[in-house]
């Protein structure tokens, strides 16, 4: 063959051989590039990441429980089921730092007040309260497959119940280490904290080296401190000073659980506390608070009692209720409570459960004690009081927050939603409507009718600040790698129903609920699973 057809041949050969191979090349790089099938992919919405920065368009894919890839995805991208979310706002599950669900996991393990409220986690064992073995509680919740996800702190008044009883003394020196290795054992077990209750017996019994001591346990282990403050009302100030003390001498992060201010004495004055706080935030302490939305506090009845009336159970009470004097001196004492708040009668104070007589549920103690015959006197109403406290230790409702605080302390930063609430039974009880509503009616009420934050800063309060409190390293935020843990609403519709008269009413607006990447909540109705683990620490 001539020499120039020879070198065409060869020059051919060589352009198909690299042809070929940019090909290979090609298809090797399509096959490499093309992404594993999602099983959700959620299509068009407006990502609120929980970080409070700027909503924006984009997808989410979640494989395996979590987030895999966030941003404008190719149309391309490869999925067992797209939800469509054009227009809504596509944010991380919402994260509930103060509930109670002991008792009621078990009931209602799927939770679905809180599915509907956008919630996908909550923390409980709040108040002082908790299960006093949370090794055997988490295995039981681990059983139990709820439709949430659950964190526990690990309860004082639990601890020194399980040691002291309901002893009305300072414990000794024994009985202090002994509680401090059940701290100990519960942190080991995954609690996130110690918590403590001080309106409630034991709690209130203690002082403040003795919290100091067992926090002290809780924060070697990475835990904070979150309380229930010794009081709400006229001595707030000084409740506040002791729990910034607990956690500067223990050297662990305190939260203030559910701050408030209660009666009408005490309006505003939300300015000295937030100042309070924030000056120890700058002095470099970990302070940070939660918040119920509404003008109503919910506790049991026998708070309105003194503490020293209350010492060594319940057989002692009615000893001690009894006598005459100290009867006397009980309902003088709930006399001088109610003029403190400047009322006349106790109509702030209604019952939202009393086993006992269901048809009390939902009235005042004013209006009790007429149906029972009695005079319309606070002095009448007090003796009902004692009366109801000695048959059963009602749940109650007590209404004496001004609306201008709850939105003042709602403006401060570091403050998270939290609903204080049990899973609620449907239709058991009167309860406080926060049990229902409390995410919904922030984002309804407080965010889209009265501007008091905006859309953003309400889910950063909702998501990776309390992911970040409570050390939920891999929840809050919208990530790749981060567990598939998201809600998807419409911010215009979202709002809660629940009322104080007629509280059994969930939520609405929740389109969709992913809970560790399981479709939970879908076009607004429970799909029934049940996907929630036990976050321990």
């Amino acid at each position: 063959m001539p020499l120039h057809l020879r070198e065409a041949n060869a020059s051919g050969y060589i352009r198909c051989m690299r042809l070929a191979f940019l090909l290979l090349l090609l298809a090797h790089t399509t096959l490499a590039q093309t992404p594993p099938k999602a099983d959700i992919l959620i299509r068009n919405g407006r990502l609120y990441d929980g970080t409070g920065n700027t909503w924006t368009q984009a997808d989410v894919a979640v494989r395996n429980g979590r987030i895999v890839a966030v941003g404008r995805l190719p149309a391309s991208y490869p999925a067992d089921t797209v939800l469509d979310a054009r227009g809504l706002a596509v944010a991380p599950g919402f994260i509930d730092v103060h509930t109670h669900i002991e008792d009621d996991e078990m009931r209602q393990p799927t939770a679905d007040n809180f599915l509907y409220d956008g919630v996908t986690t909550v923390v409980t064992g709040n108040c002082g309260s908790s299960r006093p073995d949370l090794r055997r509680y988490f295995h039981s919740l681990d059983s139990a497959r709820l439709s949430v996800n659950v964190a526990s702190l690990i309860g004082h008044g639990t601890v020194r119940k399980a040691v002291m009883g309901r002893a009305r003394r300072a414990p000794s020196e024994a009985e202090l280490l002994r509680m401090e290795a059940l701290v100990d054992s519960a942190m080991r077990a995954g609690a996130v904290g110690l918590s403590s209750g001080l309106i409630y017996v034991p709690g209130t019994y203690s002082r403040t080296p003795e919290l100091v001591r067992l926090a002290r346990v809780a924060g070697r282990a990475g835990g904070l401190y979150a309380t229930h403050m010794r009081n709400e009302t006229d001595s707030v100030t000084f409740s506040i000073e002791e729990a910034l003390r607990i956690g500067r001498e223990a050297s662990l992060p305190v939260q203030i659980s559910h701050l408030k201010l209660g009666g009408q004495q005490n309006w505003g004055r939300t300015a000295g506390l937030l100042s309070l706080i924030e000056t120890a935030r700058q002095a470099g302490q970990a302070v940070t608070i939660d918040q119920y939305p509404y003008t109503a506090s919910s506790t049991s009845l026998s708070t309105l009692l003194p503490d020293a009336v209350q010492a060594d159970g319940r057989d002692s009470l009615r000893a001690r209720l009894a006598r005459p004097a100290v009867r006397r001196a009980v309902e003088a004492s709930l006399l001088e409570r109610l003029k403190r708040r400047q009322l006349r009668h106790f109509s702030y104070a209604v019952v939202a459960s009393f086993p006992p007589d269901t048809s009390y549920n939902g009235l005042s103690i004013e209006q009790i004690n007429q149906r029972l015959g009695r005079p319309h006197k606070a002095r009448a109403e007090a003796a009902t009081v004692l009366d109801l406290v000695l048959q059963y230790d009602a749940g109650m409702v007590f209404h004496g927050m001004s609306e201008t605080d709850v939105q003042n302390i709602m403006r401060y930063p570091q403050n998270m939603v939290a609903s204080d609430a049990s899973i609620r039974v449907w239709q058991e009880g009167v309860p406080h409507p926060r049990g229902y509503g409390s995410n919904a009616r922030v984002l309804g009420h407080y965010v889209r009718e009265l501007h008091v934050l905006t859309l953003e800063e309400a889910i950063r309060r909702m998501t990776s600040l309390p992911a970040q409190t409570f050390g939920f390293a891999d929840r809050g935020l919208l990530r790749p790698g981060f567990v598939a843990d998201i809600v998807v609403f419409d911010p215009a519709t979202v709002q809660d129903r629940s009322t104080f008269e007629q509280p059994h009413q969930y939520s609405v607006g929740m389109k969709y609920v992913l809970v560790n990447g399981r479709l939970t909540v879908r076009d607004g109705r429970h799909t029934g699973a049940r996907s929630g683990q036990v976050l321990r620490k």
